[in-house]
């Protein structure tokens, strides 16, 4: 069995308990830790997770946050300068930040108001040196009453996330789900 159909039974496993009404913003969202090296056997099973939960009962929707940052920036008006100095950059990445909670807001706003609802998050690896999922997920969680599910590239050790095993990572209370 592959390493996303070992985090698909996870999931499954999980998905089907009883969800307590009372928790927490943090304590609602889920990730899903798996290999980098994975993404593209992820992406195949998107829909698998869709199924499962559906199966579960919980109604379902999803975002793909890959081309976010090429997204955000084929609409900003001075791009042709971003593009020859990408320094000038670091001014404008909050706005690159409001972008993306926008977009999950327009794309999962119904699913987000749903307390039986799931709103999966992927694609996070293109975020990258752009935006910190740890931001993303603190802009996104309190607005979430159902459970935000984040497939999430990197590793998890010690209360400890890792981005593509890149970053030095930071703690979060949330569910992982990995094996």
């Amino acid at each position: 069995m592959s390493r996303i159909s070992d985090l698909l039974s996870s999931y499954q496993d999980f998905i089907s308990l009883p969800w307590s009404k009372d928790a927490a913003p943090g304590q609602r969202v889920i990730f899903g830790i798996y290999d980098p090296m994975d993404e593209l056997k992820l992406r195949a099973m998107i829909g698998h997770f869709e199924l499962a939960t559906k199966e579960a009962q919980h109604a379902w929707s999803a975002i793909d946050l890959e081309k976010s940052f090429s997204s955000w920036l084929s609409t900003m008006r001075y791009k042709e300068k971003y593009f020859q100095r990408p320094e000038l950059l670091t001014s404008v990445m909050d706005r690159f930040s409001e972008y993306t909670v926008q977009a999950v807001n327009e794309k999962c706003s119904t699913a987000m108001q749903n307390d039986n609802a799931v709103v999966g998050l992927y694609g996070c690896g293109g975020l990258f040196g752009q935006l910190k999922i740890k931001r993303l997920i603190d802009a996104i969680a309190p607005k979430t009453m159902g459970r935000l599910l984040v497939f999430f590239p990197g590793t998890y050790e010690s209360n400890n996330f890792r981005l593509l095993n890149g970053y030095d990572g930071w703690n979060y209370l949330a569910v992982v789900l990995n094996k």
